[in-house]
């Protein structure tokens, strides 16, 4: 059945791209017809597979069309399947244990940007049959969330990542005082009491401050202070001594420690003087064993720095993989733009629908197996890459295709009555077109009067004109009579005809709420076997998209994913 869906869609990609990006039904089942002549028999099936194939690709934009179109090769020159999979770990072979880490500061919710982070440096941990560990970073109490520790390792289980350690910096203070106070010791830090503007005059010009070169004694009494408490927040900061003719004043004599007074979340009043990201994030790194470093290559600096204090300590550094920027156009991946917006009440939260991070898209029904190999697929290429939501939506439909039973839904509908039909009191249907141990579904149909009574969308009957032909989806086929309220029809045929195919509803529907991307609510009716879903399940309303169940009391309510 898969090898018969592939030819499909490889038809249909053709056929469209052929066609300016509309693929025919009729035409792609000709050329199955004739490639699969045993199918015969069984038209109706494979016309169905045909009627979902080139809906899927009818919404895709040409590029992507394309994009698909060389993954699976063209019909007249087969192209073998192209090797996939991460390329291989730089300098592995110099360490016995690989050791990654995932580090995130739990200030907002981890976004898409974030996740390739975690995923890159699980899977190679894995790959490798190493150690993968989760590292918060929270050294600033002014931006630490309490909540964020455990929605950021629900999201990263739900992506189904596993760590072998776990730890939280804000319990690790004394460590960074203990290494603190040796490179003070040892000329190698200084405390830096400073005005900031006059700091970085000196530091602009390659010349030292006047602290820096004040003997052993006279820092670690300073040092002393600042754990006493005898300094304000501002005034005193320790800094790492480096080349002062470092081309980069960023580089030069870097700030370290500093005095922060608001209570931190988790570990309240008990400090007041707090690492800075690189001078914790370095000493972890080195006790942790951190073999291998994968982030954005926007940490150029940072590891400039880490490394000055590394030489410092007699340390070597771990192997640093970079990766470009991942952007998505015209959806804000900042942690700071997404907090202030909820702060604002313009999101309702860390999963709204408008958001691209773990929680919304886990929240809209993608697939976190899909995710993933989204993220696997661009790796760690230093190039920036931009990322666009229909390649997500791409990547998400293989992987939620095969699990999605089927059901029918109509949007705003509108009552057609059909007239002189035969005798027919249900329809039975597939509840996956390519899995038949799936079983099937039965919309009992209803009647008024000598009509049978069915529901179709408003979007799809302001298509029809009166005396037009189409048919009700897995039924029959109707002539629209009068385009009045109600809507009335007379029956045709049964057999399946090349004519409009208009998805319906009719006995007991279930009335639906979905919540569409942009936050607004769609109403609905959709066939009664959508009152057996459960809260999390995943489906496909025909034709019109996949959906995640969010809630079914006091009425069924769903979250649109993508068509």
């Amino acid at each position: 059945m898969e090898d018969v869906r592939r030819e499909a869609l490889r038809w249909a990609l053709m056929n469209a791209i052929k066609h300016r990006g509309k693929a025919s039904e009729k035409a792609v089942l000709g050329k199955l017809v004739a490639e699969l002549p045993g199918w015969r028999s069984k038209i109706d099936e494979l016309l169905g597979i045909v009627e979902q194939v080139v809906s899927e690709v009818n919404t895709l934009p040409h590029e992507e069309q394309l994009f698909q179109l060389r993954k699976v090769g063209p019909v007249e020159q087969p192209k073998p399947e192209e090797r996939r999979g991460l390329p291989d770990l730089p300098g592995a072979e110099k360490y016995p244990t690989i050791i990654t880490r995932f580090a995130p500061n739990p200030n907002g919710p981890l976004h898409i940007g974030h996740i390739r982070a975690a995923l890159l440096s699980h899977e190679y941990a894995r790959r490798y049959k190493g150690k993968f560990i989760l590292r918060f970073e929270d050294t600033n109490p002014e931006n630490v969330l309490l909540e964020m520790y455990e929605l950021i390792k629900r999201d990263l289980r739900w992506l189904g990542l596993s760590w072998d350690e776990e730890y939280i910096q804000s319990d690790r203070l004394e460590i960074y005082y203990g290494y603190a106070e040796q490179l003070l010791r040892e000329g190698k830090a200084y405390v830096c009491t400073c005005k900031v503007e006059k700091f970085r005059e000196l530091r602009d010009s390659g010349e030292p401050c006047p602290c820096r070169e004040l003997p052993a004694e006279e820092q670690l009494g300073r040092w002393g202070r600042m754990l006493a408490g005898g300094f304000e927040a501002g005034a005193v900061v320790v800094r790492i001594k480096t080349d002062l003719g470092h081309p980069n004043p960023a580089v030069r004599d870097w700030p370290a420690l500093r005095i922060v007074t608001k209570l931190h979340p988790r570990v309240g009043e008990r400090y007041w003087v707090w690492p800075l990201y690189n001078f914790s994030v370095a000493i972890d790194d080195h006790e942790m064993g951190i073999t291998h470093i994968i982030r954005g290559k926007e940490h150029e600096v940072n590891e400039q720095r880490q490394r000055a204090l590394y030489d410092h300590l007699g340390w070597e550094y771990p192997t640093a993989v970079q990766y470009g920027r991942l952007a998505m156009p015209s959806v804000a991946l900042s942690k700071t733009q997404t907090m202030r917006a909820i702060r604002r009440g313009e999101l309702a939260g860390y999963d709204d629908v408008r958001l691209a991070t773990i929680a919304a898209l886990h929240r809209r029904g993608f697939v976190p197996e899909a995710i993933k190999q989204l993220i696997l697929d661009i790796g760690p290429t230093p190039v920036d890459a931009s990322l666009s939501w229909e390649t997500l939506y791409a990547y998400n439909r293989k992987f939620a295709d095969e699990l999605a039973n089927r059901y029918f839904f109509v949007a705003n509908p509108v009552k057609l009555l059909v007239r002189k039909a035969p005798e027919l009191g249900e329809a039975r249907i597939r509840l996956h077109p390519s899995r038949k141990e799936a079983g099937e579904r039965i919309l009992q149909l209803a009647k008024e009067g000598d009509a049978l009574v069915f529901y179709l969308s408003r979007e799809d009957a302001a298509t029809l004109d009166e005396g037009d032909i189409f048919r009700l989806k897995d039924l029959m086929n109707v002539e629209l009579i009068s385009k009045g309220e109600p809507l009335e029809a007379e029956f045709h045929s049964l057999e399946v005809a090349n004519v409009p195919k208009i998805h319906w509803v009719s006995a007991s529907a279930v009335e639906v709420e979905v919540i569409k991307p942009d936050n607004t609510k769609e109403q609905g009716l959709a066939e009664p076997a959508v009152a057996g879903l459960r809260v999390g399940d995943i489906v496909q309303f025909e034709r019109y998209g996949f959906v995640r169940i969010e809630a079914v009391k006091p009425k069924l309510v769903s979250v649109y994913g993508h068509r």
